[in-house]
């Protein structure tokens, strides 16, 4: 049975995933290696206005390469346990993006590096300086967002609506 999905609620819920995203510098960063295990790190970001993520990584972290190799990644956003009431229901956002890397003559790369400068500070000039360094965009493609027990959405993209998850059966 599905019901309509009240629309304040889902605007609430819409508010509520991008203060989520907000709240953080960082993102949970999830790829696969050249022999198919499976890796997790972090990465600091910028956003642009169409929902995109950028990431400056090392070649020295395993997950560059395997950015570079596999085109796709997982982003998990998730609320801190100290702010959640039951650690098997904390809000999160896991979404699943294309990679692409964003060469140096790219109008973007500027744009996105001087936007890190801005959000991270001197760190950020220090880390231009080196060789290793590589501008990458996330793109997302599709998501779930959880607010807890029973109350989820899939996110529908490019738009960033909210569709309410129900239950099977």
């Amino acid at each position: 049975m599905t019901t309509t999905p009240d629309p304040s609620e889902l605007k609430q819920a819409e508010a509520d995933c991008q203060a989520l995203i907000e709240a953080y510098q960082t993102l949970l960063l999830s790829t696969v290696a050249a022999d198919g295990q499976p890796e997790i790190s972090y990465a600091p970001f910028v956003r642009d206005a169409s929902g995109q993520f950028y990431i400056f990584v090392s070649e020295l972290a395993g997950h560059t390469k395997n950015l570079q190799r596999q085109g796709r990644a997982a982003v998990l956003f998730i609320r801190d346990e100290n702010e959640t009431r039951n650690p098997f229901a904390r809000e999160r956002l896991v979404l699943s993006c294309q990679v692409l890397e964003v060469p140096s003559d790219d109008p973007r790369h500027e744009e996105m590096l001087s936007r890190m400068t801005q959000r991270f500070g001197d760190t950020v000039a220090l880390l231009r300086s080196l060789p290793d360094f590589h501008l990458f965009v996330l793109i997302p493609d599709s998501g779930r967002y959880v607010v807890g027990f029973g109350k989820a959405y899939d996110l529908a993209l490019p738009e960033g609506r909210l569709l309410p998850v129900t239950p099977p059966g």
